[in-house]
């Protein structure tokens, strides 16, 4: 699988308009090569750099296998028409949250995973939750990584 953004490059600085400084909607997000047999994807987005350890930006599931991306600015709500369920972030809320660190430059990892299974998860799943509940079903991975920093 691929992973790509048409907002940023890998290991490209992400712009502002997805980020706490901006309006924070979520970059557009687009892949290819996902692989026979796979029944949902899965994405978490977090950030590793965070003072108090990984912060969780994204945690969403049951994407259609068929999809070939996420629009920007998708909405922030547990369940979407398409099948794709979001959970909580460490902004103890549902959907996206951008970038936000504070201080320094920050890694952000967009993690897409293709899994043999859908997931009968509730709003509040977790990142931990579903790492745990994609535990023997994952296909293939693939990660695109972005920077930030507050100026």
């Amino acid at each position: 699988m691929e992973l790509k953004s048409s907002a940023f490059t890998a290991g490209g600085i992400i712009p502002k308009k997805y980020t706490c400084d901006g309006p924070d909607v979520s970059p557009p997000l687009s892949w290819s090569d996902v692989p026979a047999g796979a029944k949902s994807l899965a994405l978490i987005a977090d950030d590793p750099d965070a003072p108090m350890g990984t912060w969780v930006h994204w945690v969403a599931w049951n994407i259609p296998p068929n999809a070939r991306g996420l629009e920007e600015g998708m909405p922030k709500k547990d369940s979407l028409p398409n099948g794709m369920k979001q959970g909580t972030t460490d902004f103890r809320s549902i959907g996206y949250g951008g970038p936000c660190p504070p201080s320094g430059t920050h890694r952000y990892f967009f993690k897409l995973y293709a899994l043999d299974t859908s997931l009968n998860l509730p709003p509040s799943t977790t990142k931990k939750d579903l790492e745990k509940a994609m535990q023997g079903h994952l296909l293939q991975q693939v990660e695109l990584m972005g920077k930030y920093a507050r100026r």
